[in-house]
């Protein structure tokens, strides 16, 4: 994992599922300073996650790009220099 930027999502919207195109993501729970620690999820075989700290449903569409989600709101943007 340490050649790419892993994608990082967040829930601000409150919705019930988040689709996302990558299958291994950190998790934020809401912007800061209302995030909850920053989760690594993976998928693995399954194309499905929900965290543990805040419940939301991560589902994989692997038409989204490894970055993007649905709704893109809940998108951060990459951390490449934090």
């Amino acid at each position: 994992m340490t050649d790419r930027i892993v994608p990082h999502f967040h829930n601000n919207p409150g919705v019930a599922v988040i689709e996302v195109g990558a299958k291994e993501f950190m998790c934020v729970g809401a912007t800061p300073p209302f995030d909850h620690p920053h989760v690594f999820l993976d998928m693995g075989g399954d194309n499905e996650i929900i965290c543990p700290y805040c419940s939301t449903l991560y589902r994989l569409d692997a038409a989204l790009a490894a970055h993007a989600a649905r709704p893109s709101e809940c998108a951060l943007p990459d951390m490449e220099e934090a």
